[in-house]
């Protein structure tokens, strides 16, 4: 997605995006950054929106970066925290060149590489290890394309919420629907977003010059996926990848 869809989004955020923190049941991404927390220490949330991830960061560093795309997005986060006065809040495309962004000690960023576009995703990665000092860490949160396709696999073979699912009978939009699945991009509600495969997970954090320490689901309740779920369906449970990793 380019800036002006961020722009557009960022005074309805809230309603419209997903909320990671709260819906990490079991807090997997807080544990980790406190983990690897220090008030001597720095850190870098890449992809911040509206801040939801301040609280969490500014209490347990020394300084933390701000960095999205929107300027809006940066300005909303700025007028919710005022009590941090410990975050600078910087605008930056990732998926550009040289985007000047100083080296931390840890690294955020939480369902920020969406893009069905290849080469801003490539870029976005290579921007990653400028973005981390040697032997510091970073956390990466993406959509699961192996979730994706098991609410698919249910959703059709019990009909769960089947007028919110009708079949695609238009020859084009199907042929569209299907080079993007191949390259692990689906839609969300209507906008094509980029879900990935853990092992290419693990292929892009190695090539962006990172060790993969951790690797974990970050499940949601039903209630994410569908309006009505059947009160059967339990687990498995829908999922985002987490992955961390420390720079070589």
């Amino acid at each position: 997605m380019k800036r002006a869809y961020w722009e557009k989004m960022a005074p309805s955020y809230n309603e419209e995006i997903f909320d990671v923190l709260q819906n990490d049941r079991k807090a997997v991404i807080s544990n980790f950054i406190r983990k690897h927390a220090s008030p001597k220490k720095t850190a870098i949330d890449i992809g911040c929106a509206i801040g939801k991830w301040l609280p969490v960061l500014a209490p347990s560093f020394r300084k933390v970066i701000a960095v999205d795309i929107s300027a809006r997005n940066l300005s909303l986060a700025a007028s919710l925290y005022p009590q941090y006065k410990n975050v600078e809040y910087l605008r930056a495309d990732m998926s550009r060149r040289n985007s000047g962004l100083p080296a931390c000690d840890l690294g955020i960023c939480i369902n920020a590489i969406l893009t069905a576009n290849r080469k801003d995703r490539n870029q976005f990665f290579r921007n990653l290890p400028l973005c981390i000092k040697k032997g510091g860490r970073i956390i990466i949160t993406v959509p699961s394309l192996e979730s994706f396709l098991l609410t698919n696999i249910i959703q059709q073979q019990f009909r769960v919420d089947r007028k919110l699912f009708p079949a695609t009978t238009n020859g084009k939009e199907a042929l569209r629907k299907w080079n993007n699945i191949r390259q692990g991009i689906a839609d969300i509600d209507e906008v094509p977003h980029k879900h990935y495969l853990e092992e290419e997970l693990r292929l892009l954090l190695d090539g962006a010059g990172f060790i993969t320490e951790d690797i974990q689901k970050i499940e949601y309740g039903w209630d994410t996926e569908f309006i009505k779920p059947p009160a059967w369906l339990k687990e498995p449970r829908p999922w985002d990848w987490m992955i961390a990793g420390r720079k070589k």
